[in-house]
């Protein structure tokens, strides 16, 4: 089993998606929030299905919402290390994750 851990900087990421979606819709920010945290427990139970995309950091898309998951594996620890949009540029992406290790 592995023990999930967020990085203080993936609160303020979940926080402006919700933000975002609950000015568009009622209780859509709350959803999003949800297949959020639906997600970080799919990865805690099965960490290894998602391929990797920066180095060492793993992908996990969100259903529904154009966002991702960027996480890492370290011994029996996932270390969730942001949350973006996926019409993010890539490079921007990647810097930011390395700035986070």
């Amino acid at each position: 089993t592995y023990t999930l851990r967020f990085l203080p900087e993936v609160e303020s990421d979940a926080i402006s998606g919700f933000s975002w979606y609950e000015t568009k819709a009622p209780g859509l920010g709350e959803d999003f929030l949800r297949m959020f945290y639906s997600c970080a427990g799919d990865i805690s139970r099965q960490p290894l299905l998602y391929r990797k995309v920066y180095n060492e950091f793993r992908r996990c898309l969100l259903r529904r919402f154009p966002y991702a998951i960027y996480f890492t594996i370290k011994n029996d620890h996932i270390i969730v290390a942001g949350l973006f949009h996926c019409a993010r540029d890539p490079r921007v992406i990647g810097s930011i994750l390395q700035s986070r290790k």
